[in-house]
Formats: C-alpha cells, sequence, structure tokens
C-alpha cells in the first residue's frame, strides 16, 4: 500500500529513550533515514488497517499446528474448502513427527480474508497462526504484456 506522492515534512515530539531504541534498531537494518523507516512503519499501520476493510489484498496465513491432534487436518482441510474463492494456493510442510506448518496465500477483500484466517486459527490444536499482508490486489483490469 505503498501511496507514494508529493514529499511532506512534519515534526514528531517522542520520548528521547524511545527515539534512542528506534535509532537503534533501524541501524541494525540498515535504513538510511528516520524518514524511509517512519515511511515505511506507517505503510505497515495502513496495510494493517485495511485487513478489515472492503479493500482487495493479497495475504499469507501461516499456521503451525501438532498433527496428531484429532481430526485437525480434515477441519483445516475444511474451512480452506469452504473458502476457496479466497485461496490461490497452499503449501505444507512437515516441521519433525509431531508438528506441521502451513502457509495459505489468499487474495481478495480484506474482511473475507481475516475471517478465514480468524477461522483457521480458532481450530483446537493451533499452536501459533499469523497474517501478513502483503500489499494490495491487482485491480480489475487486464495486463497488457
Amino acid at each position: 500500500m505503498n501511496l507514494m506522492g508529493k514529499l511532506k515534512r512534519f515534526g514528531v515530539s517522542l520520548e528521547e529513550n524511545l527515539l534512542l531504541e528506534f535509532d537503534r534498531q533501524i541501524n541494525k537494518e540498515k535504513y538510511r533515514t528516520r524518514s524511509k523507516a517512519i515511511s515505511d512503519l506507517i505503510n505497515d499501520y495502513l496495510l494493517e488497517k485495511s485487513k478489515i476493510s472492503g479493500k482487495k489484498l493479497a495475504a499469507a496465513i501461516s499456521i503451525v499446528y501438532d498433527h496428531h491432534k484429532r481430526m485437525i487436518s480434515e477441519t483445516l482441510t475444511d474451512i480452506q474448502h469452504k473458502y476457496h474463492s479466497l485461496i490461490v494456493s497452499s503449501q505444507h510442510i512437515h516441521l519433525d513427527c509431531d508438528n506441521c506448518f502451513e502457509i495459505v496465500v489468499a487474495k481478495g477483500k480484506g474482511s473475507a480474508i481475516e475471517e478465514l484466517f480468524n477461522a483457521l486459527k480458532s481450530v483446537k490444536g493451533i499452536k501459533n497462526a499469523y497474517l501478513t499482508v502483503a500489499g494490495a490486489a491487482g485491480k480489475n483490469h487486464k495486463c497488457e504484456h
């Protein structure tokens, strides 16, 4: 969700220790300027907020679960079939003899993707779940290549 346009300057007041910690972190991440780091933070914030909007988004849902939990694989598959119109791809990875990692790539309305995420993460046996918004999904026009 990069809303590039004319640059604007503005002032920000922060506690000194917060700014020092921010500077340490952005230096570790090799940011050239605070402005770029703040711009990325604002973009991330806007993407996070757009998840619950009607905007079309692309996102990845990552879940880790114990595959020994009764009926967990079937339940996850049933949920994914219910939301098949959103799901572009999924990948199942065996982490070890007990745990599986599944990645579901989805594209559609942010609110629908969040509904899918909530359905998946609420399944008994899910150890952790993350929703990562990749950005706005393509506009409804044909590509001319």
